[in-house]
C-alpha cells in the first residue's frame, strides 16, 4: 500500500503537488480557527450570562418601586390615569416575577427567589384589596391594606437586595473561572496555530526540496555543458512529473549534442570556405538579381493594350483614341525609362492612374479607383514599378469576374519615419495559407503568368523592396477571407530627407 501511494505521488505533476499541500495546510488552519472560534464564542456567551441575573434583579426592584409609587398615587388622588399606571406597573412586575424560581431546591439563592415570589404574590393581593376599597370609598379598609402593603414592599425590597448580593458573589466566582478558561483557551489556540504552521512549513520544505534539488543539479549540469563539457549525465529521475521529464530530456539532449558536435566539426572547414565564397559573390549577386527582377515586363500586356487602342480608333472619335494612346505611351515610357532607376512617389502614382485608365478603356470602365495621397510625400524616392504590380494583382486576382462593383483604393501616408502605402480591393479575398505562400515566396498552384500582366509579380516586388532597403517584413497582406477583399500594405523606412527626396541624378 505504501509503495502504491509513493508511486502515485511521483506521478503527480508539480502544480498538483503544490496545490495539494497548500489546500491541506489551508484546511487544517481553517479547521483549527473554526474550533478556536467555537470555544471562545461559547465561553464569551457564558460570560455574558454571568451578570444577566443581577440585571434582572435590578429591573425587578425598579418595577416593584413603580408599583408602590403608582399605588400611593391612586390612594392619594383616585384618578383614572393613576389607576391605569398602577395596573400597567403591576403587569410589568408580574411578568418579571415569572423569571424567578418557584420549585423547592436546596440552594440559598433559589430558596430566596421562591420566597420573594411568594411574598410578591401576597403584596400584590393586598395592594389589589386596597385599590378595591379605595374605589368603594371604604376609608378604613384601604388605609389598613395600604400600610400592610407598604410593610410587605419594604420587606420584599430588602429580600431583593439580599438576593442581588448573593447572586453577585456567585457570579463573581463564575466570572473568575470563565476568565481563567479564556486565558487557557488563548494558550491552547496559540499552541495549535504554531503546531499547524510548523507542520505546513515542514511539508512545504519537503516538497520544495524535491523540486529545488533536481533543478539545482540540472542548472549545475547545464552550466558545465555551456562550458563545453558534453560527457556528463544527470542521475535517473524517480518521478514522472515535470522535473523527471526535464531530466530525461536533458540526458537525451546531451547524447544528441555529442553526435551533433562531431558532425559540426567535420563540416566546419567546408562551411568556412563556402562562407568566404558567398561573401565574395554577395555584392555581385544582389546587383544581378536587382537588374533581372526590374527587367521583367510582359510584352503581351503592351500588345493587347495597343490592340485595344486600335479598336477604339475605329469605334470612336480620334480624341478619345489620342488620349488612350497618350496614356499608353506614358505607361510604356515609364516602364522603359524607370526600369533601371528609382522613381518618385508621384511618378509611381501616375503610373497606377495610367494603368487604371487603360484597363477601364479595355473593360468599359468596370474598375472604380480612388486615391488618397499626402501632398508632402510625392517627391520621396523609391524603387520603380512597385505600386502598379500590386494594383494589377488586385485587378487580376481580386475584382475581376466578381458580380458586384469592383473597387480599388490607394492610400499613401507618412507616419514618422515610415512611408505607409496601402492598396485595398473589395474582391475575392484570399486565405491565410495563400497569404503565407506569397510572403514566403513559394510558387502558387495557379502560378502561370497572365497574358494581360506586366510580368512583375508580388514576389518580384517583395524581393526588390527587401534588397533595396536591406530589411525584411516591408510587405504585409491581410484579408477577411473569401469575398471580403484584400489589403496590401508597404511600410517603407525613410532614411532622411536628403536620402529620400532628391533628384535621380544625385543618388
Amino acid at each position: 500500500m505504501k509503495t502504491e501511494k509513493k508511486k502515485f505521488w511521483y506521478r503527480l505533476p508539480l502544480g498538483k503537488k503544490i496545490l495539494f499541500e497548500v489546500t491541506l495546510t489551508a484546511l487544517v488552519l481553517f479547521a483549527s480557527n473554526l474550533f478556536i472560534y467555537w470555544q471562545v464564542n461559547r465561553t464569551i456567551q457564558k460570560v455574558d450570562t454571568v451578570y444577566a441575573t443581577n440585571v434582572n434583579l435590578s429591573e425587578l426592584s425598579d418595577a416593584l418601586a413603580r408599583v408602590q409609587e403608582d399605588l400611593y398615587s391612586y390612594i392619594s388622588v383616585q384618578s383614572s390615569e393613576a389607576l391605569e399606571n398602577y395596573y400597567r406597573s403591576e403587569q410589568e412586575y408580574t411578568a418579571l416575577l415569572n423569571g424567578l424560581n418557584q420549585e423547592l431546591i436546596d440552594n440559598p439563592v433559589k430558596i430566596l427567589e421562591k420566597n420573594i415570589r411568594n411574598m410578591s404574590d401576597t403584596y400584590l393581593h393586598i395592594a389589589a384589596e386596597a385599590v378595591q376599597a379605595k374605589r368603594g370609598r371604604n376609608v378604613e379598609k384601604y388605609k389598613d391594606n395600604y400600610e400592610l402593603a407598604s410593610r410587605h414592599y419594604k420587606y420584599i425590597n430588602g429580600s431583593i437586595s439580599s438576593l442581588n448580593s448573593l447572586q453577585f458573589k456567585s457570579n463573581s466566582a463564575r466570572y473568575q473561572m470563565l476568565r481563567q478558561a479564556l486565558e487557557y483557551m488563548e494558550i491552547v489556540s496559540s499552541v495549535i496555530l504554531i503546531c499547524v504552521m510548523l507542520t505546513g512549513i515542514s511539508i512545504l520544505m519537503a516538497i520544495t526540496k524535491d523540486i529545488v534539488n533536481p533543478l539545482t543539479d540540472l542548472a549545475h549540469a547545464a552550466k558545465l555543458v555551456g562550458q563545453g563539457c558534453f560527457h556528463l549525465k544527470m542521475p535517473p529521475a524517480k518521478s514522472d512529473d515535470e522535473i523527471g521529464i526535464l531530466t530525461r530530456t536533458f540526458n537525451q539532449m546531451i547524447a544528441s549534442l555529442e553526435d551533433y558536435i562531431d558532425r559540426i566539426k567535420e563540416s566546419a572547414e567546408k562551411e568556412q570556405k563556402m562562407m568566404e565564397r558567398e561573401l565574395l559573390m554577395e555584392t555581385h549577386l544582389k546587383e544581378a538579381q536587382l537588374k533581372y527582377l526590374q527587367s521583367q515586363i510582359n510584352p503581351h500586356f503592351l500588345f493587347n493594350s495597343l490592340n485595344a487602342g486600335a479598336q477604339l480608333a475605329v469605334m470612336e472619335d480620334a480624341e478619345k483614341t489620342c488620349t488612350f494612346l497618350e496614356r499608353m505611351a506614358d505607361f510604356f515610357r515609364y516602364n522603359v525609362k524607370k526600369g533601371m532607376e528609382d522613381a518618385s512617389v508621384g511618378e509611381e502614382v501616375e503610373a497606377v492612374e495610367n494603368y487604371i485608365y487603360i484597363l477601364n478603356v479595355r473593360f468599359d470602365g468596370d474598375i472604380h479607383y480612388h486615391a488618397d495621397i499626402d501632398k508632402d510625400v510625392k517627391q520621396i524616392r523609391m524603387p520603380s514599378m512597385i505600386l502598379q504590380p500590386i494594383v494589377e494583382n488586385a485587378v487580376n486576382h481580386g475584382i475581376r469576374n466578381i458580380e458586384r462593383e469592383g473597387k480599388i483604393s490607394l492610400a499613401i501616408r507618412r507616419e514618422g519615419k515610415i512611408l505607409r502605402m496601402t492598396v485595398k480591393d473589395n474582391g475575392k479575398g484570399m486565405s491565410q495559407e495563400m497569404i503565407d505562400k506569397i510572403l514566403s515566396g513559394e510558387p502558387l498552384l495557379h502560378g502561370g503568368r497572365n497574358s494581360n500582366s506586366t510580368g512583375i509579380g508580388m514576389d518580384n516586388v517583395r524581393n526588390r523592396l527587401e534588397m533595396y532597403y536591406d530589411c525584411k517584413g516591408i510587405m504585409k497582406i491581410t484579408s477577411g477571407g473569401e469575398d471580403k477583399g484584400t489589403e496590401v500594405t508597404l511600410e517603407i523606412p525613410l532614411k532622411g530627407e536628403k536620402e529620400n527626396v532628391q533628384d535621380p541624378a544625385g543618388r
